[in-house]
């Protein structure tokens, strides 16, 4: 069965309205719908053109002005020297392969992480921090015996041996 795209309506006073809860929704509530894996199309209320690509956008430039940017003024600028390149069509499909990667190793990763750290990292930090304290109380342990052995025994401080 064909999975069917969410349809948003996106109106001249720049009003976006979900049609499958028959509502208005904020960008925010577009970019939640990304981070949850909806599929959904944005689409001019009156002329039906596809808005998406303009939609999704303009959450990222929103996002890049906030906090801490992901694209840097350098990879924007190359990404736009890529317009009108002959190597233009080949440059979206190279971005997303290399995210795909990127997001694959980030799985590898995560699940080699965990597969180390039990279920939940305080498992992990918990564990680390047993094992510094008994590492700790072995070195104070180690001190101890040699300087008590290198101490003379009570009573014999100050006396040398005799040959």
């Amino acid at each position: 069965m064909a999975q069917t795209n969410r349809i948003i309506k996106k109106y001249p006073n720049r009003r976006l309205y979900d049609t499958e809860i028959s509502s208005y929704i904020t960008l925010e509530e577009v970019r939640q719908l990304v981070l949850d894996n909806e599929n959904f199309e944005v689409r001019d209320a009156k002329s039906g053109e596809d808005l998406t690509r303009s939609v999704l956008l303009q959450i990222i430039s929103e996002h890049e002005e906030k906090g801490q940017p992901m694209l840097s003024p350098q990879l924007l600028s190359q990404i736009i020297r890529f317009y009108g390149d002959s190597l233009q069509g080949f440059m979206g499909p190279y971005l997303e392969r290399s995210l795909q990667v990127f997001l694959d190793q980030q799985q590898q990763f995560r699940n080699q992480l965990n597969s180390l750290m039990g279920q939940t990292p305080w498992s992990l930090l918990n564990e680390l921090t047993e094992r510094n304290l008994d590492a700790w109380k072995n070195m104070q342990r180690g001190f101890l015996d040699a300087a008590s052995q290198a101490s003379p025994p009570p009573g014999q401080a100050g006396r040398t041996k005799k040959p």
